[in-house]
């Protein structure tokens, strides 16, 4: 959520922001509200100031002795006001909520304007191998080695589904151990979280309410399936207050993900790229407001070492306002190079949320004891999409026979394998 305070003083400024996010809230009613919320507010502080005031005169006035039988009846009047006033305010406040909740998080000033032909690369790591033979998709290697199975995944599921066996999901395996112990060295504490979070969680993190048509829900529980697990990292410290010294405080998370593509059919439906449940690993960030941005540097620089390691060629994508993440203020895609494809597709999203998920989730810090409780800022980033990764590899490291070579940084974790071979 923004700070309304910040919206009513700077109203061209935020109008601008959401028409260039391409956002559809209409701002006149949220300010309609907000003035609604704010003038009642202060109306019935006021009148509770003076029933405090009265309640301690009469209270005077009743240990001299004297006749208070008058004010008794003002001073009920007085409270009956305040009461049906305070019913006001809640109904007011819930209607300034549905509206507050659909406001995206404002575009940082670096960011470009447009939609996603806006996007801008800031740089390119790497060079595309050259192949002497045409170079097959990952959905054509991966069952030629017996390692990766759509069919019995459909039966089993449906479609956007898929099966990892033998040394396909070892391989998988082995990227996530790779990528958490390589992030460890960068300060990140691993952590296991609930998959399933309540509506509260999704709320806070930015998920709910404009992308409920897109989760998977268990409804008896009131229970949803995390589409990242950012969600659950975030939530970690939700209604809490850090104390000083703990920031900047950095988690992280190997967990499935688990997302309904609503819209998206009709693209990519071959293949790992979209996926309803796919594996991740996650960073996320708590740090101290004027310091964000340049976490936001420092986490994309860790998700980039991962690429990096497996000298898999890649680009950096700094997204446009109509084409970044609901609640971050600026966002940077990682793309990786799919030779299959001749592109660079996106593995990794790294993202400033400020205080957008702070202030939905009443996430605050401290900076010395004793004083004000303030605002944390947050940022999450794959570190990377395992599934993606892992087809990534496939594509950059097969020859001409069908095989594929492993990246020299994961063979430790195969037991020395150097190359993966075709069924027989």
């Amino acid at each position: 959520m923004l700070d309304p305070k910040y919206v009513r003083e700077h109203e061209a400024e935020v109008r601008l922001a959401l028409e260039n996010c391409k956002s559809k809230v209409d701002l006149s009613l949220y300010l309609d509200w907000e003035r609604r919320r704010r003038d009642l507010t202060i109306s019935v502080d006021k009148r509770k100031a003076r029933l405090n005031q009265a309640s301690e005169e009469m209270g005077r006035m009743k240990k001299e002795g004297k006749d208070i039988s008058q004010y008794r009846s003002k001073l009920q009047e007085l409270s009956d006001e305040i009461k049906q006033m305070d019913g006001e305010i809640a109904a007011v406040e819930k209607d300034f909520r549905e509206i507050e909740l659909q406001v995206c998080n404002l575009p940082h000033e670096s960011v470009p304007v447009g939609g996603e032909e806006a996007n801008r690369e800031v740089r390119k790591v790497g060079e595309p191998k050259k192949f002497d033979f045409k170079p097959k998709p990952h959905e054509e290697l991966g069952p030629a080695l017996g390692i990766l199975d759509f069919e019995r995944a459909a039966k089993i599921a449906g479609a956007r589904f898929f099966t990892l066996s033998g040394l396909g999901a070892k391989l998988e395996r082995a990227l996530a151990n790779f990528m958490l112990d390589l992030h460890a060295t960068k300060g990140y504490q691993e952590m296991v979280v609930p998959h399933l979070v309540n509506y509260e969680s999704m709320e806070a993190s930015g998920q709910f309410p404009k992308f409920i048509e897109q989760a998977f829900a268990i409804e008896k529980d009131k229970l949803y399936l995390i589409p990242t697990s950012e969600v659950s990292l975030v939530n970690l410290h939700r209604a809490e207050i850090l104390p000083p010294g703990s920031l900047p405080k950095k988690v992280m998370a190997f967990t499935p993900c688990y997302r309904r593509e609503a819209g998206s059919y009709g693209k990519d439906t071959k293949g790992l790229i979209r996926l309803h449940q796919f594996n991740k690993v996650e960073l996320v960030q708590f740090a101290e407001p004027e310091k964000s941005m340049e976490a936001l540097e420092a986490l994309t620089a860790d998700a980039e070492e991962v690429l990096k390691k497996l000298s898999l060629p890649y680009r950096v994508v700094v997204l446009a306002t109509g084409d970044k993440s609901f609640a971050s203020t600026k966002t940077y895609d990682l793309e990786v190079w799919l030779p299959s494809q001749n592109s660079f597709r996106e593995i990794s999203s790294c993202s400033n949320c400020t205080d957008f998920q702070a202030r939905r989730g009443g996430i605050k810090f401290k900076r010395e004891p004793g004083s004000k409780p303030e605002l944390v800022h947050t940022l999450n980033g794959s570190g990377l999409a395992v599934g993606r990764t892992w087809l990534a590899i496939l594509e950059n490291y097969q020859q001409a026979d069908g095989s594929v070579v492993v990246p020299e940084v994961l063979r430790p974790y195969l037991g020395g394998l150097e190359i993966l071979k075709p069924s027989k």
